[in-house]
């Protein structure tokens, strides 16, 4: 990462919540600690709260102690990032609270001005209001909207038209934390940074595509939030949408943001509608039951507290994606994501089709397997190519097995400490990049094809399907692909 060389104010709305504490104020502290933050920029707490400044820095002490405890160690950093912290106490919902934002100089000296909406979108429309009626929405201020941005088309709509009223469309940064990780943008360095890759990503070589986000957690305590999302609002339309436009856009002319982000807006627009009947052979959805997970009982969703045994919100969502272009034409992309799953992790599949002939032996045949390209986003991440080889042996003939080629970023850039997803995603709005953040479009079009799913979804009294705590979800969601004669990558 480039270092940001112009100072500028940081404010965060929210900045004494967990957001702010477990991840975007360890974020400021890191790049701070790697040189990547301005001389005179500041970083600027604001809630409800009455606070001094000194209280929050104390705050702030104690949130790095719990969150980054080996970087806290480095007392040279802390002394420099202490004096960036300042508060103010202002209540998103009172206009005249806003002033105080002028009184303590934000944006002065012509410095820019990021405005992180750390708080719920309900307040998105009045923050962006209050901001503009004290002048801070000028050309060189920036406001970032965290999700969920509305939970259909039309509430998403009413809140980006809030904002739109105040700030222009390249002042709006919609942060999807996915598109920081380091692997998601090696998916650009692999695609379009080696020959290898690119001739062979068409429906000519690839058979199929799936991309899975597992959890191990439950709801954690928040039923009554989680239950107005669900798995396909609070994970498909956002993070695996993503995912998937990357794996499947074309080669953009240039990598800045709109280049990237108008090849995106194609995939979405290509993207079959799965409406109707087709949402019963194309998707599966699920809830979580009793079970175990790593050896300990865990609670079904019923059991969590504040819930309703009446409800219908899925925890779980598998189904298959079309791409309707000439790039993907009959490649099926599965999309996988549920909470109390067997095991933690993220990961993009492309799947090769199989060798038009075979040469070998019949034990080699036996042995022969499809080309695999893994991409694993977390735990860790890492990238490996699966590829037949010869069995070593002069006795051995020709015996093939497979094997594969790893490259684990960890160990591959040992010297380097690879930066969390809100280190690279602020510094890039620090810089006016918005090329990893969302359009208004694109957020769009997305919530238009996952609201033809809920709607059919919504027309059954067909409840989501139960799977125990500790499975891979409903025994439907591994026949999904089964019927299509190919299996999940971890079957």
């Amino acid at each position: 990462m480039k270092a940001s060389l112009k100072a500028c104010d940081v404010v965060i709305f929210g900045g004494g919540g967990d957001l702010a504490m477990r991840k975007l104020l360890p974020a400021l502290y890191h790049l701070d600690q790697d040189g990547l933050l301005a001389k005179n920029t500041r970083i600027i707490g604001a809630s409800r709260r009455d606070m001094s400044a000194e209280d929050y820095q104390a705050k702030v002490r104690e949130a790095l102690d719990e969150f980054v405890p080996k970087s806290i160690g480095d007392e040279k950093t802390w002394p420099r990032f202490k004096e960036r912290l300042s508060y103010v106490s202002v209540d998103a919902q009172q206009e005249s609270d806003f002033a105080r934002f002028n009184e303590a100089n934000v944006g002065a000296d012509d410095k820019d001005v990021v405005f992180y909406l750390a708080t719920s979108p309900d307040l998105f429309g009045s923050i962006c209001s209050s901001l503009a009626n004290q002048g801070l929405n000028q050309e060189r201020m920036r406001v970032v909207l965290e999700k969920p941005l509305g939970r259909d088309l039309q509430s998403s709509r009413a809140i980006n038209d809030e904002v739109t009223q105040n700030f222009g469309e390249k002042q709006i940064f919609r942060i999807d934390h996915y598109l920081g990780k380091e692997t998601v943008q090696n998916l650009l360095a692999i695609r379009f940074g080696n020959t290898l890759f690119e001739p062979l990503w068409d429906s000519a070589h690839i058979d199929n595509v799936q991309i899975t986000v597992s959890e191990t957690v439950g709801v954690e305590g928040r039923w009554g939030y989680y239950d107005k999302a669900g798995a396909l609002r609070d994970m498909v339309q956002n993070h695996l949408v993503q995912l998937l436009c990357l794996v499947a856009m074309e080669p953009p002319g240039r990598n800045d943001a709109d280049s990237v982000r108008d090849e995106k807006i194609k995939v979405l627009k290509a993207l079959r509608p799965i409406e109707g009947a087709n949402a019963y052979t194309k998707t599966v959805r699920g809830q979580y039951a009793k079970g175990m997970i790593n050896g300990k009982e865990v609670k079904g969703y019923f059991d969590e507290e504040g819930s309703n045994p009446e409800s219908r919100t899925e925890t779980f969502v598998a189904l298959r994606a079309d791409i309707d272009n000439w790039r993907w034409a009959g490649v099926p992309f599965y999309l996988r994501t549920g909470k109390r799953l067997g095991q933690r992790y993220s990961e993009i599949v492309i799947q090769y089709k199989s060798i038009p002939h075979s040469i070998f032996n019949d034990e080699s045949n036996r042995q022969l397997q499809r080309n695999q390209l893994i991409i694993r986003l977390q735990p860790e991440e890492k990238i490996s190519l699966t590829v037949m080889n010869k069995v070593p042996g002069a006795g051995e003939g020709m015996n093939l097995q497979p094997v594969d080629l790893n490259l684990s970023l960890s160990e591959a850039f040992h010297n380097k400490r690879s930066p969390e997803a809100y280190e690279r995603l602020l510094l890039d709005v620090m810089r006016d990049d918005a090329t990893l953040f969302m359009r208004y479009d694109e957020v769009e079009a997305a919530w238009k094809w996952v609201d033809g799913i809920m709607a059919a979804w919504n027309q059954t009294s067909e409840r989501p399907k139960e799977y125990a705590s500790g499975s891979w979800g409903p025994a439907a969601s591994m026949a999904l692909p089964i019927k299509d004669g190919r299996n999940w990558h971890d079957y």
